[in-house]
Formats: structure tokens, sequence, C-alpha cells
């Protein structure tokens, strides 16, 4: 079965890139429906409509509140009627009025091995902090900033010289990785969600074989 979904982004549009190129290589049984920005000048729209994918523009600025904003934005998503909503590089914080009318089936990439450094400049603090590693996951949304359920993640080693552009090129190419995968579980249906716990092909998911599944 052939998914849709809807890729939200706000910048450059990487990861947007590596499930095009999954699609495109018979790889991923998703077809993308949209891609919504809440940024016009977003890089990721051109490479959309380059790949012949309708872009969207809901721009942040002007709504009275963050609620007026996710409410919107809901019902802009809505209107593809997407399996899956990806949030792929989406800088915005979303609340309830738009994660619970699509719960359990939205995921965000994130680059951190969460929970370890939620939110913003990751590379940065795990620099600041003397890591050894560091790292992208892939999660369920909910209403708790980059605290939902984990799917996958992947860690890539820091080094002594690292800067945290140097580190954060590293980390992004694990997520190209672990995002189209992600998808991939989703639309072959084996995902579940129980209690709070992601279980693939009807086992938890493990801390220790986080990367194991890469295939």
């Amino acid at each position: 079965m052939t998914i849709a979904i809807v890729v939200l982004i706000s910048g450059r549009g990487s990861n947007l890139q590596s499930i095009i190129n999954a699609i495109d290589q018979g790889e991923l049984p998703a077809r993308i429906a949209a891609v919504i920005s809440n940024e016009a000048d977003a890089l990721g729209l051109t490479r959309a409509q380059q790949a012949g994918i309708e872009t969207r523009v809901l721009s942040h600025l002007g709504f009275a509140n963050r609620n007026d904003y996710d409410l919107e934005l809901r019902n802009l998503v809505a209107e593809y009627r997407p399996d899956l909503t990806v949030l792929a590089g989406f800088m915005r914080v979303l609340g309830p009025r738009f994660v619970s009318h699509f719960a359990g089936r939205i995921i965000n990439v994130h680059p951190s091995l969460l929970p370890k450094y939620r939110g913003l400049n990751t590379h940065a603090r795990a620099l600041a902090d003397g890591a050894s590693e560091h790292g992208a996951s892939v999660h369920f949304v909910t209403t708790d900033l980059d605290a939902g359920p984990i799917i996958i993640q992947t860690k890539v080693p820091i080094y002594e010289h690292d800067s945290p552009e140097i580190l954060a090129e590293r980390v992004l190419k694990q997520e190209h990785r672990i995002l189209p995968q992600a998808i991939r579980w989703f639309a072959e249906d084996r995902l579940r969600i129980c209690e709070g716990r992601v279980l693939l092909d009807g086992g938890t998911r493990s801390e220790q074989g986080l990367t194991s599944h890469l295939q």
C-alpha cells in the first residue's frame, strides 16, 4: 500500500530531499501529497516544486496567537488527508489543536539522542557538555516538546576538534537515513504505539537495538 504524506518544513529541506529520493528509488511506498512551509523563502519549497510536488505556504506571522496558527495549519494539512504528517525541519512548536488531530500519525526528526537536548542548538550543547557521542532521533509527536515515543535513533562520534557546524553535518547524514526508514515502517504497518511505547514488528523498540533495523 502506498501512503499519502504531508511534509512540513521551514528551511533548506535536505530531509525532505531524502524522502523524495527514497520514493524515487522505489525504497519507500509513499507519495508526498504536499509540502507546507511557514517560511515563503524556504529552499525546500524549490526542491518540492522541482520534484512536481504541490507546495503551500502558511506564514505564522499575522496570527493573533499560536493556537490560531495551529488551527489554520491543521485545517490546511487535513485538506490532503494524509496517512502520515512528517516534520522535517519545521521550526514551530505545535500545540494540542494540531497534535491531537493527527495523534499517532505525526512524526518528527530531531538532531539529538533524545531525551538529551530537546529544543534548539543541540550540537553546541553537546559540545559544551563534553559529550563523546551525539546523534539523531525520529519520534512520534506529542504535545510535549521533543518528548514523544522514539521510533529510531542513530549515534555519531564527537571528535576533539568538532565545531557545531561540522557536528551538524555528521548528524544530518544520519537523519537522511533514519527518517525515510521510519516512514517506511509506518507505511508497511509495522509500527504500533502501546501505552506510550513504540512497537516494531510486534516487539518493543529497545534502547540497545536502535540501529539494528536499518535495512
